[in-house]
């Protein structure tokens, strides 16, 4: 798939195909970046062009991001990802001598922090884990855990289970080499319980003409997102999990119980493939709140006293 071409300022298509071939990110990101600059350029005007974009002042984007908490009523995640393309596009003019300093690279977000990734209590985890569903299908019961056993073993991102080929697991060694953001490559572990929930699969997994992991019991080929949230929708129901979660809390439950259970920071950050051990750290946050609330469901004395 090519980058997106649209009107506009040209450096917009100039910088989506960056993000898509030098950088290697997803088509559905290179679009989504896109999109947000083409939304960016029409507030600055309507005609906007490449000078003005490469010009615009840390108050055009105060404004612009003023215009969508108050106007439009975005959320601030919402906000935060369109202050994400502003600064990766002016991080790209930077680096390819568009401008001369890059006026926001510390521009700061809404005020106040991000909201803390979404998890699942252990107890959660463990019942979405033994969840009963397709019993009466032995390919698509078996694949479901030994997805969602692998996602919360080894803290994957959906598009990077989808990608996993068979030859990626050791399972002798119990690892995978898996290719994450940017096409960069990692080795990951996974546990023992993940391990029976593989071999389980590939002994039901048919022949299939494609090299691909997890495959669809339809055509045999390739699993898609779609599907895995399909399945994960249909385990999570069947778990009597209320509340919003996605396959993406399984990779949030991973990093946050493992830093429970005393993991360095660091190794975490590793595992996750994060570049910056910032964007970790906001797993403290979360397991710093689940603590909170474990020791005040536990502790005795203020049930006790009656007071609060």
């Amino acid at each position: 798939m090519g980058a997106p071409q649209s009107n506009g300022p040209a450096l917009i298509d100039q910088f989506s195909t960056y993000v898509l071939y030098e950088r290697g990110l997803a088509a559905r990101t290179a679009s989504e970046y896109a999109a947000d600059l083409r939304d960016f350029a029409r507030f600055l005007g309507p005609n906007t062009k490449d000078k003005q974009l490469l010009g615009a002042a840390r108050e055009d984007v105060s404004r612009y991001l003023l215009m969508l908490m108050k106007a439009r009523k975005y959320s601030r995640s919402a906000v935060w990802r369109r202050l994400a393309s502003i600064r990766a596009f002016y991080r790209f003019a930077r680096r390819k001598n568009f401008i001369r300093e890059n006026p926001f690279s510390d521009f700061p977000g809404p005020k106040g922090r991000r909201a803390d990734p979404k998890v699942l209590s252990r107890r959660d985890v463990s019942k979405l884990l033994s969840a009963t569903v397709h019993a009466d299908n032995e390919f698509l019961f078996s694949r479901d855990r030994a997805m969602f056993e692998l996602m919360y073993a080894a803290g994957l991102r959906i598009g990077e289970l989808v990608s996993l080929d068979v030859r990626d697991v050791d399972r002798e060694r119990r690892t995978i080499r898996v290719t994450g953001k940017g096409n960069k490559t990692r080795t990951v572990l996974f546990n023992q319980t993940a391990l029976r929930a593989i071999n389980r699969y590939l002994a039901a997994r048919p022949n299939a003409h494609t090299d691909a992991l997890f495959v669809s019991e339809r055509d045999k080929e390739r699993l898609t997102i779609r599907g895995v949230r399909f399945a994960f929708e249909t385990m999570k129901r069947a778990a009597g999990i209320e509340g919003a979660a996605s396959p993406h809390t399984l990779r949030h439950s991973f990093a946050t119980h493992l830093l429970e259970q005393g993991a360095d920071l660091v190794v975490i950050k590793e595992l996750l493939g994060h570049e910056s051990l910032s964007t970790t750290q906001i797993y403290t946050n979360i397991s710093v709140e689940h603590i909170r609330k474990a020791y005040e469901r536990a502790h005795p004395r203020d049930k006790d006293s009656g007071e609060t």
